[in-house]
């Protein structure tokens, strides 16, 4: 594990956004609106944001979308500034969507929107590619900051994220990619296993995903192996308490 010095901690992960000179701030009434994408399962949370948003003259919402693959989709099509993506989704979670925007979308930059406050969402999410995690109590004033920063190319995470949580972060992002590394699956076998979880059958999951059954039914069968798992009935017990770790209730 590389070492991580106080110093460059600090430049990577402030815990608190030092005030802005006057220079580097964005100029709401000369620059254009960030182009922001809003990714949540609740209909009010997004109505609720782009309201909020949209009465700040530096912030467009562009779209939104209610799970990880719609998600995915449109920041593909719309090309957003920045995406704020909360985690617990169905279909396909925040973090796996992350990834794959992360993958897909050249220079995405994810902000994630979370009611947790532990490491083990932030550590993974930022490993997923995100560029900064903001609480749901946020106010409006700290959500846009977080938008500015992270647009401008910067990190930011909650003042409520204290420091231990961060040195969490460095010292468990090993860890979790340790474990993402060993199961060896594919992103679309991550998207399967979720589906799984959801209870979806395999007719379900291949019209979701535009697959043939027989092409479901070939995955299942390389996560069997690859995870060393008994048959069909120990994937399902397997994907509901993955899932069961990355969702928030």
């Amino acid at each position: 594990m590389v070492a991580v010095s106080s110093a460059q901690l600090a430049t990577r992960w402030p815990t608190e956004s030092p005030a802005a000179p006057a220079n580097r701030g964005l100029n709401r009434r000369t620059r254009p609106g960030i182009r922001v994408l809003i990714a949540d399962d609740h209909t009010l949370m997004r109505q609720g944001l782009r309201f909020l948003l949209e009465t700040r003259g530096n912030v467009e919402v562009v779209g939104e979308a209610q799970n990880g693959r719609e998600a995915i989709q449109k920041a593909e099509a719309l090309k957003p500034d920045v995406i704020l993506m909360d985690i617990g989704m169905p279909v396909l979670n925040g973090i796996e969507a992350t990834r794959q925007i992360c993958q897909r979308v050249r220079g995405a930059k994810v902000l994630v929107l979370s009611t947790r406050v532990y490491e083990d969402y932030l550590s993974q999410i930022l490993h997923a590619g995100a560029c900064g995690y903001v609480l749901k109590d946020a106010d409006t004033d700290e959500l846009v900051r977080a938008i500015e920063e992270v647009f401008l190319g910067n990190s930011y995470l909650s003042p409520a994220l204290s420091k231990t949580i961060v040195l969490d972060y460095i010292n468990g992002a090993r860890r979790m990619h340790e474990i993402e590394e060993s199961d060896g699956l594919t992103n679309r076998e991550r998207e399967i296993l979720q589906l799984i979880a959801e209870g979806c059958s395999n007719q379900q999951i291949a019209e979701m995903l535009c697959l043939s059954v027989k092409t479901v039914e070939a995955h299942k069968a390389h996560m069997v192996a690859k995870l060393n798992l008994k048959g069909s009935a120990a994937l399902t017990r397997y994907a509901i308490q993955r899932e069961l770790m990355q969702a928030e209730p």
